[in-house]
C-alpha cells in the first residue's frame, strides 16, 4: 500500500474534521497512551471477512476477504510512518474493525489524523477492488465517518479489551445461531405494562416466577438466609424476577445468575437500537438464561435511580410474577 502518498504534509494540513473533535474533553491526543479503536464499514456492509462455525459445537474461523487483507496490511504499515506507534492487536469482523494501538512516545500530530490517514489508504484499496469488479457497492468509500476510541488506562482494562475483541467472532456466530435472544424487542406487553426486552422472552411463560424483594435494613445474616431460600426455589425451577436495587436483591440475583439459574432483570435505562449484552450477560443470553426488561426509554447520561422508579420497578416485578402464578 502506497502510504507515502497519504501521509504527505498536504494530507495533514488544516483543521480537524468535526468527527475527530468528538473525543474525550481535555485529553491530549498526541501523548503516550493506549487506545482501543473501532472503525465501522459504511452501511454495515460485510466486506472485510466471513465467519464460519456456530461458536458452540463448531469452532469459529475468520476468513478475510482480499479487501480485509489489504486493510490488515495498511494497519501494519502505520508504524513505518509513525515509529512512536505500535499496533498491539486487531480483530477483523465482517463489517467493522477493532484495533488496540499503543502510542509509546508523543506524536507530532493529533492521533485522529493518524487514523484518518489509515482510512484514506484503505479507501484506495476499496476503490481498486471496485474497479476490478471484486466489490459490489454503491458507497464512495469504505468507512463510516469518524471512529470510536476507548482510552485504556484503568487496571485490567487492557486485558478485558483484548479478551473482548478476540471473542468477537464467537459472539457473532452465537448471535447468528440464536438471533431472537440478541435483538431488542419493543412494545412487549406484560399485564398492564409495556417493556423493551432483550434476551429470552420465553422466561415470561415459566410456570413459576418468583419476585426477589428485600428491605435495605436486612443484616448480612438475613441476606444470606434469604439467598439460600431463593436459590433453593430456583433449583426447583423458579425463575427469579427483580430490579436488583437493594443490597439483598443484588446479592440474591447475582448468586442465581452465577449458578446458571434463569433470571428476569428489570432496569431503569432502556435499550439503544443496536444494544447488545456484554460480558457474562452475553453467554447467559445465548443459553436462554437471561431476560432484561426496561419500561422506560434509553438515555446516554448516567442517572441515579429515583425512589419512585424503584417503587415502580418493584411493582412491575410483582405484577409479572402474579400474571403467571394466579
Amino acid at each position: 500500500m502506497d502510504w507515502e502518498k497519504y501521509h504527505s504534509k498536504k494530507q495533514w494540513a488544516g483543521e480537524l474534521k468535526p468527527s475527530m473533535k468528538r473525543r474525550r474533553v481535555g485529553h491530549d491526543y498526541q501523548c503516550r497512551c493506549i487506545y482501543m479503536i473501532t472503525l465501522v464499514v459504511k452501511d454495515r456492509q460485510p466486506l472485510l471477512c466471513s465467519i464460519t462455525g456456530n461458536g458452540e459445537s463448531e469452532p469459529v474461523t475468520v476468513h478475510p476477504t482480499p479487501l480485509g487483507q489489504a486493510v490488515t496490511q495498511s494497519l501494519a504499515g502505520i508504524p513505518q510512518f509513525y515509529p512512536q506507534i505500535e499496533i498491539w492487536t486487531h480483530q477483523l469482523m465482517p463489517d467493522h474493525l477493532h484495533v488496540i494501538i499503543f502510542v509509546k512516545q508523543p506524536i507530532p500530530l493529533h492521533f485522529g489524523k493518524v487514523i484518518n490517514g489509515f482510512k484514506v489508504a484503505c479507501n484506495r484499496a476499496y476503490r481498486q477492488f471496485k474497479e476490478q469488479g471484486l466489490i459490489k457497492s454503491d458507497q464512495s468509500g469504505l468507512w463510516e465517518e469518524g471512529y470510536n476510541d476507548i482510552i485504556l488506562e484503568r487496571e485490567g482494562q487492557l486485558h478485558r479489551m483484548k479478551d473482548y475483541i478476540f471473542d468477537n467472532p464467537r459472539r457473532l456466530a452465537i448471535k447468528r445461531t440464536h438471533p431472537d435472544y440478541f435483538q431488542v424487542q419493543r412494545n412487549v406487553k406484560v399485564g398492564d405494562y409495556t417493556f423493551a426486552a432483550l434476551g429470552n422472552l420465553f422466561l415470561l411463560d415459566a410456570p413459576c416466577l418468583m419476585q426477589v424483594q428485600c428491605s435495605r435494613s436486612l443484616t448480612a445474616d438475613q441476606i444470606t438466609e434469604k439467598c439460600h431460600h431463593f436459590l433453593s426455589q430456583a433449583q426447583n425451577g423458579a425463575v427469579l424476577v427483580s430490579p436488583s436495587i437493594s443490597p439483598g436483591e443484588k446479592a440474591i440475583m447475582k448468586a442465581a445468575f452465577e449458578q446458571g439459574y434463569p433470571v428476569i432483570v428489570l432496569q431503569e435505562n432502556g435499550f439503544a437500537p443496536l444494544a447488545k449484552p456484554g460480558g457474562r450477560r452475553f453467554d447467559a443470553c445465548a443459553q436462554g438464561q437471561l431476560l432484561m426488561l426496561a419500561p422506560w426509554e434509553h438515555h446516554n447520561d448516567r442517572r441515579l435511580i429515583r425512589r419512585d422508579q424503584c417503587l415502580n420497578l418493584n411493582e412491575m416485578a410483582r405484577a409479572i410474577c402474579l400474571k403467571n402464578n394466579q
